[in-house]
């Protein structure tokens, strides 16, 4: 059953009462007119209060939002979801961990995920250095793990070394895009080109 527009039902009522109006006598006429203003001003009032306090409420709902803003716009919940989304296999669900952590240090925590993407293929599985190492950014030292690689005793502790490293022996020389980082970080020369294919791939999961 279709309702009845508003609009519809409000100049149906007033057409009745103008007819009623029209009939009755001049004192009656007067008090029907008063009757219907103070009805009409009352739903009025009632109706532009309630758009008022909606308007405010989620106006309210954004200024709260905008204090918690840590990304781009974006609030460490929204980031971690953004960055979970791209994360697989042994790595997943670590996107608040490298957002948190990332954040704190100074890095950026998308470029960060998209290096680890590239370094391990944990878009899909993560490689044996993950797996047997924990070791998230190929980086290279003792305890030895799979050749020259760095072991680390957990996932959280691979993860946050290799922010550290990013931050220490990169960001602290002016080296914070994969371009500026390439030629220091890997040999070949389209690892800043694959890197930076992530961040677009990651940031299009917003």
């Amino acid at each position: 059953m279709k309702s009845v527009p508003i609009r519809l039902t409000v100049t149906v009522i007033y057409i009745s009462l103008l007819f009623v109006a029209v009939l009755a006598k001049p004192e009656e006429k007067t008090k029907i007119h008063e009757e219907y203003i103070t009805q009409s001003v009352a739903t009025n009032f009632a109706g532009a209060y309630k758009d008022v306090n909606e308007f405010n409420i989620e106006k309210d709902k954004e200024e709260q939002r905008k204090k918690l803003i840590v990304y781009e716009d974006m609030t460490m919940n929204e980031l971690t979801t953004m960055l979970n989304k791209n994360l697989n296999s042994t790595i997943s669900n670590k996107g608040n961990l490298i957002a948190s952590y990332s954040l704190e240090v100074g890095v950026d925590p998308v470029l960060a995920t998209a290096i680890i993407l590239q370094e391990t293929g944990c878009k899909w599985d993560c490689s044996y250095l993950v797996k047997a190492c924990n070791n998230v950014g190929g980086v290279k030292g003792s305890p030895g793990c799979n050749g020259s690689y760095m072991r680390y005793s957990s996932l959280d502790e691979g993860i946050k070394f290799f922010i550290d490293n990013l931050y220490n022996n990169y960001y602290k020389y002016g080296l914070n895009t994969a371009a500026k980082m390439n030629s220091k970080y890997a040999e070949s020369t389209s690892w800043s080109t694959n890197v930076n294919n992530y961040i677009k791939q990651i940031k299009a999961t917003s």
